[in-house]
């Protein structure tokens, strides 16, 4: 059953008077949580160090998600609709809290993705270099930033990363470009001062 469906039938549970109805939509909502919960889980960690709060993040997505399905139009992917919801989150409490900080991430898996082509010959991912793109990443723009963990960490096609941040797909492209350009020129800086 697509995510679509599920979210229909959560919502038609909601104007039912029969109680076994309301269960079923509760029951439903339980396999969304269950479908997205380490997915977002992840998501927010990449945006939020502190482990209690990306927890407290996750609970208000679900939170917000349940309350607003019945604004979901479903000629939209739920998928981007969730992520939409989280980002939103993620950036209120960078805001909040003034906080730019990303977390730890699997270099390992982003530098054959960002690196293949240019400098795969360059570069070899010793603890040292681990540690520069760590600290590259964590010198580049949220707006860099999210592209970046959507594209590579969650594997998210332009056109729903267009959908969750509300962006051109044009201007995605140009985000993911310009990112890897920047992060190669902070690691490019950053070796030079070691």
């Amino acid at each position: 059953m697509s995510d679509e469906d599920i979210v229909k039938n959560i919502v038609s549970s909601y104007s039912q008077k029969d109680e076994n109805k309301r269960k079923e939509g509760i029951n439903s909502f339980s396999l969304l949580f269950s479908r997205y919960e380490e997915k977002l889980q992840r998501y927010i960690k990449r945006f939020v160090y502190d482990a209690d709060d990306a927890n407290d993040i996750l609970q208000d997505v679900f939170i917000k998600t349940f309350q607003n399905l019945n604004s979901f139009d479903d000629k939209y992917k739920f998928n981007s609709w969730i992520y939409r919801i989280t980002h939103n989150e993620c950036i209120n409490y960078l805001k909040k809290n003034k906080k730019e900080g990303i977390s730890f991430v699997d270099l390992d898996a982003i530098m054959p993705i960002l690196f293949a082509k240019e400098t795969s010959d360059e570069l070899t991912l010793s603890n040292e270099n681990k540690e520069l793109i760590e600290k590259a990443l964590y010198k580049l723009d949220v707006k860099y930033r999210e592209v970046i963990v959507l594209n590579f960490f969650d594997d998210l096609s332009y056109e729903e990363i267009s959908d969750i941040l509300h962006i051109p797909i044009s201007t995605v492209g140009v985000r993911i470009k310009r990112a890897k350009d920047k992060l190669k020129l902070l690691l490019i800086e950053n070796s030079n001062n070691i």
